[in-house]
């Protein structure tokens, strides 16, 4: 599904004006279906102090741009993303609280993990970074991180889905390694996201860990990170990927279809992370020991779960949500990466203007790692 380039200056806040140097970008119209994304020629980003202008070089493809798109964030969904995102192809609903943190300001630049090149600063900023390769921390702190306030590129303003992207200075963060732009297009959001998880969920030398989703971007990086920190890994994840999460690993891995509960027993595990919900949640409950840990940043499968109180209680376990990403998370990312400590998974490389094709396959869930965009050449 090949978009097309829209070169004819549009009447909106991407028009071509006063002689602006311009730039190619999947802007996102509004809430609904793939003919939401279109390829457009928009103004080039005008940087305000203390900014940087990147040339992105890759972009990663995730959940969350998925879910702003067709509105899932609305508390009017209430199924996983793959049947949700079926709906809104066919309702386009509009949904005013299906953003991020809020209402989406449509049309705008989605495009959450960006690996790029610093190519201008502004004045006062520090010249010497420029040609510098970056990765963009996504998550940002605003208020400090003594709070839980935060916005997300690509979410509450203009991402990586372009061939420039404008970030604060503070948020990107030089790397030194031999990866392609492509792999480590696929770090930022998964792995941030994940290295969140295990960082907050206190993760520990010999403690046991159960991941579930675990071929997805997310859950493959969980499982790298937690063996990092020497845990013991059980995998969740399809009966076809299961030698595939061994292999990046995993010490176990079980079908999803089974039952967790009867295969893995009550009371054995110290952590669960999760991103899945859905049906399993219950069980992944029963899973964890005594002051066992959940940790959950998403529910691809299903936001609304069960949940008995009574082994939440009885069992003194604790429920931690992970959206802001904590202080050493991203520095401590960078770090792995340049000790050669992680592995870039991906999946499938594509051009930007087929992002529709990308989403589509990602839907599907049959890959493991990440998706990864390129942007059309300056030159094109």
């Amino acid at each position: 599904m090949l978009i097309k380039w829209d070169t004819d200056p549009k009447q909106d806040r991407f028009d071509r004006r006063d002689g602006r140097k311009t730039m190619k970008a999947i802007v996102t119209a509004g809430n609904g279906g793939y003919d939401r994304l279109q390829c457009r020629v928009v103004r080039l980003p005008t940087l305000e102090p203390g900014e940087v202008l990147l040339q992105v070089l890759a972009a990663g493809v995730n959940n969350t741009e998925i879910n702003t798109r067709i509105g899932w964030y609305s508390s009017s969904v209430t199924t996983g993303t793959e049947a949700a995102a079926t709906t809104e192809e066919e309702q386009a609903t509009v949904k005013a609280d299906g953003g991020w943190n809020e209402a989406t300001l449509f049309p705008f630049i989605q495009g959450t993990d960006c690996c790029g090149r610093i190519v201008a600063v502004a004045p006062g900023g520090d010249e010497s970074t420029i040609g510098s390769r970056v990765l963009v921390r996504a998550c940002m702190r605003q208020s400090g991180f003594e709070s839980m306030d935060n916005i997300w590129m690509g979410s509450d303003f203009d991402g990586a889905f372009a061939q420039f992207v404008k970030v604060p200075a503070g948020e990107v963060f030089a790397v030194d390694c031999n990866w392609s732009d492509a792999e480590l297009g696929t770090i930022p959001c998964a792995y941030g996201t994940a290295e969140n998880m295990v960082h907050r969920g206190n993760v520990r030398k010999g403690e046991h860990v159960l991941v579930a989703g675990a071929s997805g971007g997310v859950g493959s990086a969980v499982v790298q990170l937690t063996k990092r920190r020497g845990a013991t890994v059980t995998a969740i994840a399809a009966k076809t990927k299961m030698e595939h999460v061994l292999s990046i690993g995993a010490d176990r891995v079980i079908d999803r279809v089974e039952d967790v509960v009867v295969s893995l027993g009550k009371n054995s595990y110290d952590v669960v992370i999760d991103n899945v919900a859905g049906p399993a949640f219950g069980g992944l409950l029963e899973v964890l020991k005594r002051g066992g840990r959940y940790v959950s940043s998403g529910a691809i499968g299903g936001p609304l779960v069960a949940l008995d109180m009574r082994t939440f209680y009885l069992k003194d376990l604790k429920l931690i949500g992970c959206t802001a990403w904590d202080e050493p998370v991203f520095p401590n990312l960078i770090s792995y990466i340049e000790c050669g400590e992680l592995r870039p998974l991906v999946a499938k490389i594509l051009p930007l203007e087929q992002i529709a094709d990308a989403q589509s396959e990602f839907l599907e869930k049959k890959h493991v790692g990440n998706f990864v965009l390129i942007p059309p050449p300056l030159d094109d």
